[in-house]
């Protein structure tokens, strides 16, 4: 029996796998728009860090959700889901097929599966307290808060763990729990991109050389000036930069030191981002192009 859900195809994999590259060529081929999955790329002026798709390649096809907010704004997947609802009406209105493209996998998950998440209003007085916490110390929180939770929440997100604590806090419960399977929206194709960790590393480590070279270190030292070291700074690519700014301390790291430092978070995160999707059956792993496409072609109606 034909699922009579609209179509939504999601193309997903650990970072610098090659997500946009692929989602690009894909949606030329199927009269398609890009929906982006990555929580930092809504963010304004946090462009290098990271790894937003060029000017030339948003020329190509429509991307939505990229710079949207500015780093010090307010946002979390609940308001992710309404916004990204709203888009992919909007598609299909014009007869076109929505890809959401990324590596968040709960962002995703709140599409694919609709979730309905626990409607906490922010504590204030909480957050404060929070925001004076490192990235280690938040983590170490929610872990005795929700242990299940803390296997799979991005331990460098800032901004999220301290909506995770917030959430636990108030209703005495694990975030993970309580977040719920709404009824089907979508029939939905989930491609994800498979490569050798030898072919990741790989990439990961071309990545950061050309994150260097478009001028990191001067994005990193603007946005910090600028916002100082909110949470959404204390995320990769750019938390390393903190001992290299620090006037205060006498023996700095250099610039090689933080290069290896993004690296090694980066490869860190591409795991966990791997141990989450591993847990879909649904997704469909691809080598090339060719087997999206086959894939795709049999997912669309003739």
């Amino acid at each position: 029996m034909e699922n009579k859900l609209p179509k939504l195809i999601v193309i997903l994999g650990p970072t610098a796998s090659g997500k946009t590259e692929l989602a690009i060529k894909l949606a030329k081929k199927f009269n398609g728009e890009l929906i982006n999955a990555d929580s930092r790329q809504i963010y304004k002026e946090m462009d290098i860090g990271t790894a937003k798709p060029s000017k030339k390649e948003r020329k190509i096809i429509a991307h939505h959700l990229i710079d949207i907010i500015f780093p010090n704004e307010e946002f979390n997947v609940a308001i992710y889901k309404k916004i990204v609802l709203k888009i992919i009406k909007n598609i299909q209105k014009r007869k076109k097929i929505p890809f959401l493209v990324g590596g968040t996998g709960l962002y995703i998950r709140a599409i694919v599966d609709n979730i309905e998440f626990p409607k906490v209003s922010p504590q204030k007085g909480l957050r404060k307290k929070l925001e004076k916490k490192s990235v280690k110390e938040l983590f170490e929180i929610y872990k005795k808060l929700d242990p299940k939770g803390a296997k799979f929440i991005e331990k460098e997100n800032k901004r999220r763990l301290i909506r995770a604590i917030e959430v636990c806090k108030v209703t005495g419960k694990s975030f993970w729990r309580q977040r719920k399977k709404g009824k089907p929206i979508f029939d939905v194709l989930q491609i994800g991109i498979k490569l050798t960790k030898k072919e990741l590393k790989k990439r990961i480590s071309k990545r950061i050389k050309k994150m260097f070279k478009l001028g990191l270190e001067k994005e990193a030292k603007y946005l910090i000036k600028k916002y100082g070291w909110i949470s959404s700074l204390q995320t990769i690519g750019y938390q390393e930069w903190s001992e290299y700014f620090d006037k205060k301390i006498d023996k700095k790291i250099d610039k090689k030191e933080v290069k290896e430092k993004i690296k090694l978070h980066t490869s860190q995160f591409a795991k966990r981002q791997m141990t989450w999707f591993k847990r879909d059956k649904r997704i469909y792993w691809i080598k090339n192009y060719q087997e999206a496409e086959k894939l795709i072609k049999k997912f669309l109606p003739i």
